[in-house]
């Protein structure tokens, strides 16, 4: 599929009155594919955030679109985005990383999402809370630096219980390497 007809079928699943979080709606997309401006009607897309009507295929078909657009950053998110809508939970923290020499890591975190660290999610089991993180606006957390992060657990049942300023630690092992509060949690 062409990038146009990619962007043409996402543009097909917003369903009809939803508007995008600055206030966007599918026929104001539409109108930008008809101007042939693919990137604009990408990130429309893209701000048409949240759980509640995004099946998976929504953000592939963007990821996808991306890609052909050779747009590493927005492939990632959109691919990020699908995932997170599989799993039917956005989390969102603030993380802190520890200093060094409180047992903090020595390099910058990566941000892609790669990373598949442990996490004590309120009960100090640590082993079952594996989750990825993504690092929103920023490729990486400095040492000893924070950030807004965006988690995505293995087993998103083991995270249910938690709330919105709830505080949970990343581990690589013991002890704690950061510390992170909840901000926003959305579940389909």
């Amino acid at each position: 599929m062409t990038v146009p007809e990619l962007l043409r079928r996402a543009t097909e699943l917003v369903p009809a009155g939803v508007r995008s979080g600055t206030g966007w709606s599918s026929a104001d997309v539409r109108e930008y594919l008809r101007e042939h401006e693919w990137g604009v009607a990408l990130g429309l897309l893209q701000e048409f955030d949240g759980l509640g009507w995004q099946p998976a295929e929504f953000w592939d078909l963007l990821a996808d679109a991306a890609q052909r657009m050779r747009l590493e950053y927005d492939m990632r998110w959109c691919r990020w985005r699908g995932d997170e809508t599989r799993c039917g939970s956005i989390i969102r923290a603030e993380l802190q990383l520890l200093a060094p020499e409180a047992g903090g890591p020595r390099q910058p975190l990566p941000g892609t999402g790669r990373l598949r660290p442990m996490w004590a999610v309120g009960d100090g089991d640590v082993g079952r809370r594996i989750a990825r993180f993504l690092a929103e606006s920023t490729p990486e957390i400095p040492v000893g630096g924070q950030g807004t992060i965006r988690l995505l657990p293995f087993t998103p049942d083991a995270w249910r219980h938690l709330r919105r300023g709830d505080l949970i630690t990343m581990h690589q092992r013991r002890p704690a390497i950061a510390a992170a509060r909840i901000i926003e949690i959305q579940r389909a």
